[in-house]
């Protein structure tokens, strides 16, 4: 019996919606980096793009533990000498609470050649409105014990 690969039109994605209040950063990141390279669906491919789309909600309002709050930091450099801009985790929430998310799951997908498109299958919004209900995206749930 041969193994049989599977072809790039016969992956369908799926949207999914996350909803990012109250839960912990590391564990929404986890859970939509898994979803975005597609290791929960029986037909995983590696070499090839078999992920879902993710939409997050709520980032503003998204957890983290209390002694991170003040000691957690983004850089961020433009290139030039002397340019390296320092900020933490309460001041970038308050300016982009999208971007804390973005950074958290972009860390946890594969460094490879798929990582560009899977990062545009993820879309973050501060608030609870967002602009993907055309594509009616289904709720995916947390196991909390």
């Amino acid at each position: 019996m041969k193994t049989r690969t599977i072809k790039k039109n016969e992956i369908k994605a799926k949207w999914y919606l996350l909803d990012a209040e109250g839960i912990r950063l590391g564990q929404l990141a986890r859970k939509a980096a898994v979803t975005l390279i597609g290791k929960d669906k029986v037909n995983f491919s590696d070499n090839l793009l078999s992920g879902d789309y993710v939409v997050i909600i709520n980032a503003k309002k998204v957890s983290i533990y209390p002694k991170k709050k003040e000691s957690k930091k983004y850089y961020r450099h433009s290139g030039y000498m002397g340019s390296l801009k320092v900020e933490n985790f309460q001041d970038l929430l308050k300016r982009k609470p999208e971007q804390i998310i973005e950074n958290a799951v972009k860390g946890m997908l594969p460094n490879n050649k798929l990582r560009k498109q899977m990062l545009k299958r993820l879309f973050v919004y501060p608030a609870s409105e967002h602009k993907n209900e055309a594509q009616k995206p289904e709720k995916l749930l947390f196991n909390t014990k």
